[in-house]
């Protein structure tokens, strides 16, 4: 925490960084839908590589030492993660719609804590292993198998969760010997990499109305990430990160509104739950102390 600390800024703007990435979701949506997603995501990530390179390069040090890390390994291996991960992400907002997908997607903080344990050693007590049969009652209630025919579909969300819970355990297990800064780069750089060996596969030209969609997507991705900076420049990550959960509600909004998606109260109820239990999760880990590394809070909001 910083002599600016100033958690009701903190608060509105974690709320605003949330608005601005269901934007980004809605349109990842509307042109994965016309281009192939890597396409897409690719473009994203060469954007935002090249600003994670120029920030880099401005830092005390230069790139020489953000770019040092004493886990290489697991940092290209997460970033590697993150870039498909998002893939697959986008690929079910098309297959599933927004609503639904990022249901099943808000799992994750659950996962996380579940995997916790068997990966980094940090176990969680009966209240908060309570909470994750909670929270994966609540997919079951989306996907309510043996009422309809499971939509294979569901599959992609509940991918992205478990791969991004994963690198998200990534990201705190490389945080306690990295800065903040190494994180960020190899964030950036090794996605924008992967995705470049794999894009030629799979590209589809963008036809000239849908740049200004695509550079919106690029800009807006910056531009949460750098608020989230600010975020936690004023106030702590277990203070905001509970709003970070507005992002559904717009999501929601933009669903409704743009998409004409019409969740139905399964998927609502199963919302519900998964919230209530992510929510009681993050705040039972404030009670305890456990505050997770601000580079993994800001990645638990933008992908």
């Amino acid at each position: 925490m910083t002599d600016k600390s100033n958690p009701r800024l903190g608060i509105l703007l974690m709320i605003l960084v949330s608005f601005i990435f269901a934007l980004q979701d809605g349109i990842s949506r509307h042109l994965a839908s016309s281009y192939h997603v890597i396409t897409v995501v690719t473009l994203r990530f060469w954007f935002f590589a090249l600003v994670t390179v120029i920030w880099s390069a401005s830092r005390a040090g230069g790139l020489r030492r953000v770019a040092r890390s004493a886990h290489p390994a697991l940092q290209i291996t997460r970033g590697t993660l993150l870039i498909v991960e998002i893939w697959v992400t986008v690929i079910a907002f098309v297959k599933l719609g927004l609503i639904a997908a990022h249901s099943i997607f808000a799992v994750y903080p659950l996962l996380v804590a579940a995997l916790a344990g068997p990966i980094l050693g940090e176990y969680v007590g009966w209240r908060r292993g309570v909470a994750i049969l909670v929270g994966l009652f609540g997919v079951l209630v989306i996907l309510r198998p043996g009422l309809q025919v499971f939509d294979p579909a569901a599959i992609y969300p509940l991918a992205g969760a478990l791969m991004f819970a994963v690198y998200a355990l990534l990201t705190r297990r490389v945080a306690w010997e990295d800065d903040a800064d190494t994180t960020f780069f190899y964030t950036g750089v090794v996605g924008a990499l992967f995705s470049t060996l794999v894009v030629p596969f799979f590209w589809t030209p963008i036809a000239g109305a849908d740049w200004f969609w695509m550079a919106t997507l690029c800009v807006s991705a910056v531009a949460g990430h750098f608020l989230l900076i600010k975020v936690y420049e004023f106030a702590e990550a277990s203070v905001v990160q509970p709003f970070a959960y507005f992002q559904l509600v717009f999501v929601g909004i933009l669903g409704i509104a743009l998409f004409g998606e019409r969740p139905d109260g399964f998927t609502m109820l199963g919302a519900g739950l998964i919230l209530a239990a992510g929510l009681y999760t993050l705040l039972r880990q404030k009670k305890l102390g456990i505050q997770p590394p601000e580079s993994e809070a800001a990645a638990a909001v933008g992908d």
